[in-house]
């Protein structure tokens, strides 16, 4: 009984103890997740071909895979007022694992859509804890600590996905997904043994006086713009990544490895840009920062159906991640201007929102490319994410409130 209680304490003091640890874990986490997501669009030309769907059928894939991370957006952020956030992600990363086990028995589309669903489910729960748990833990820096976790999960997405299309290349797809359970159960260990625990009293609130709570919240100006602005800058996002790879195989003739290359630029270049702007944006505000992304993110999906060659696709492609840049700066704004007493709740709700609406980017791509449209669908992201721009440009300043 003495050992297990000097064990119990040293594990409790590293919890308490080290923010750095648990950002580090947090962040193993995001790599993990956002990584392992963005595989599916790299190697759908393969899953295409070898369970032979429309791109509409594979725009409905990434779909459901985003849908379903958003259902599970507002429960989650419930559970976080409830249980707290050391829980919540040790669950996410363990059912995350659990969910990529299910490609190993996916021979037809149906359950492939099934296993995607499932691992939309996993990954749902993780990403408005990870959100709550930054804010609580880096109250000062909350910029540049989203914008750490936010960069790991970048060069996640930029790593995973070719190391997918090597894998697939030699044993197939769903080895290639399947394979990275092992890590998530490793990162569940890392998390239980770094994250704090939340305070408990809020759990004795009911969620109709916590839904009271967030929806007076929602009346809040800034709120309403800056949920407004991501959400139209993630559907654009979504949509693009599901379909470039796509797209530079079957209308441009690249291969399937030169394209889920230029995939991984795209994310490299949106691990570099987070790094800069988190601090850019703890210096000069979020919103002059959120307004600079939008409009430079504009630039190359208007100029991805005239550009030709491989290294100048590269330079469009780094340049589209710099929209990933808005992740972390409208994620900290957001979950600051919610309210305190009910900030998992909130946030939940809010991402559940805008992950739905999302979420279907991808297959009115994919109805579009249907029709040989892929340059009508690039040129109306990039309308959208003008329009992203004006919302951000009359976002006021958080500390002007």
């Amino acid at each position: 009984m003495a050992t297990a209680e000097r064990i119990r304490q040293r594990v409790n003091a590293m919890r308490h103890g080290s923010p750095g640890r648990m950002l580090l874990a947090v962040a193993a986490g995001w790599f993990l997740v956002l990584g392992m997501r963005f595989v599916i669009p790299a190697v759908l030309p393969t899953i295409r071909e070898e369970v032979v769907i429309s791109n509409a059928e594979a725009g409905l894939a990434v779909t459901v895979l985003w849908l379903t991370y958003a259902a599970v957006q507002f429960p989650a952020g419930v559970l976080i007022d409830r249980i707290g956030e050391r829980t919540l992600l040790v669950a996410a990363a363990l059912l995350s694992g659990v969910g990529l086990l299910g490609y190993f028995f996916a021979p037809v589309f149906s359950l492939f859509l099934i296993a995607t669903g499932a691992f939309g489910f996993g990954t749902g729960v993780y990403g408005p804890t990870r959100g709550t748990a930054l804010s609580r833990t880096f109250d000062a820096r909350e910029g540049t600590a989203f914008g750490v976790v936010m960069a790991a999960g970048s060069l996640g997405a930029a790593a995973l996905p070719a190391i997918a299309a090597f894998v697939t290349t030699r044993y197939g797809w769903r080895l290639a997904l399947a394979s990275a359970a092992p890590l998530f159960m490793l990162v569940a260990g890392a998390l239980w043994l770094s994250v704090s625990d939340r305070p408990t009293g809020e759990s004795e609130r009911s969620l109709r006086q916590d839904l009271r709570t967030v929806l007076t919240g929602f009346r809040n100006r800034r709120l309403v713009l800056s949920v407004s602005g991501k959400t139209l800058m993630l559907f654009a996002f979504q949509a693009v990544t599901a379909f470039l790879t796509t797209y530079l195989v079957t209308v441009r003739g690249l291969s399937q490895g030169t394209a889920g290359a230029l995939l991984s630029v795209l994310f490299v270049g949106g691990a570099l840009s987070q790094t800069v702007t988190g601090r850019l944006a703890d210096r000069y505000g979020t919103p002059s920062v959120l307004t600079a992304v939008a409009l430079v993110s504009t630039v190359p999906l208007v100029l991805i159906p005239s550009v030709r060659g491989v290294v100048p696709l590269a330079i469009v492609s780094g340049v589209i991640g710099v929209r990933m840049s808005v992740g972390p700066l409208a994620n900290a704004y957001i979950v600051d201007t919610l309210p305190d007493t009910a900030e998992g709740t909130g946030w939940g709700l809010l991402r559940t929102g805008f992950f739905a609406i999302s979420s279907l980017g991808s297959t009115a791509v994919g109805l579009l490319a249907d029709r040989n449209l892929f340059a009508v669908a690039f040129y109306g992201l990039a309308g959208l994410t003008l329009l992203a721009a004006a919302t951000f440009v009359v976002l006021p300043r958080r500390n002007r409130l």
